[in-house]
């Protein structure tokens, strides 16, 4: 399983995006702890995930989806690093 990094910029003010945080949490599982950021474990790739969720967004928005390989770091909660830790590999730097 994957663990990718969703990113987002949402620039429609008043826009209802319920629907694209609905997407993201019928993943296989996802941590969100940090405003527009989502992390999600899946069997898809990238490009499957991002066409799952592009109709969820306006076309100017921005969003990334962009794979977590492992070399990470920062301040968050111990449970965020729990669920870091058993879903995405360490690899060394």
């Amino acid at each position: 399983m994957r663990v990718y990094n969703v990113s987002y910029d949402l620039k429609k003010v008043g826009q209802d995006y319920s629907g694209l945080i609905s997407e993201l949490k019928r993943s296989s599982s996802w941590w969100h702890y940090l405003g527009s950021t989502w992390l999600i474990a899946t069997d898809e790739s990238a490009q499957q995930l991002w066409n799952r969720i592009s109709s969820f967004v306006d076309q100017n928005d921005s969003v990334l989806v962009m794979e977590v390989v492992g070399n990470y770091a920062g301040w968050l909660p111990q449970e965020a690093w729990e669920w870091i830790y058993s879903h995405v590999q360490r690899r060394a730097a």
